[in-house]
């Protein structure tokens, strides 16, 4: 019987999305998740003002959050069982970020045990790039399943877990 809900890594996925909309700092800074495949992450989000430093355009925390976001979710989409941690993550910024839409996009590179690295980018509502960053992520203590968001998505002895 199909009572319509997601299982095994589309539950995962749709879990992780809920977990990132429930984390507080996303009140500071609106945004939307999406996992389409595993090992990939999208995240949605508008540039304002609100975020600009004194030279009016978006100052590199925004660039931080996103990227590193998006990269962390897509290496956290291989991993069902544990919260990633990021251990380190490298900017380039390559274009000031104005007002409107700019979409981070993240990717998996490797790793598949305890340490991941995973790579994003923003793109602007031209479609150019603005910045690229890559991060290390590790595997931590914290299980998913007693997160806020994530909880009961996802059952024990699941195959199609990626642990």
């Amino acid at each position: 019987m199909n009572d319509g809900a997601p299982s095994g890594e589309t539950a995962h996925f749709r879990a992780l999305e809920r977990l990132y909309a429930s984390a507080p700092i996303n009140r500071l800074f609106p945004s939307r998740l999406h996992i389409p495949v595993p090992g990939e992450a999208r995240i949605e989000f508008d540039v304002a003002p609100a975020y600009f430093h004194a030279a009016g355009a978006t100052h590199g925390t925004l660039y931080f959050k996103m990227m590193d976001d998006a990269a962390f979710y897509a290496a956290n989409s291989l991993v069902s069982d544990r919260f990633l941690l990021t251990t380190a993550f490298n900017l380039l910024f390559t274009k000031p970020l104005k007002n409107g839409p700019i979409i981070a996009e993240g990717r998996w590179l490797s790793g598949k045990r305890r340490v991941y690295v995973a790579e994003a980018r923003l793109i602007d509502g031209d479609g150019e790039e603005v910045g690229r960053g890559t991060g290390t992520f590790m595997r931590s203590t914290i299980p998913l399943g007693g997160l806020p968001g994530y909880a009961g998505a996802m059952g024990e002895g699941d195959p199609t877990r990626h642990e």
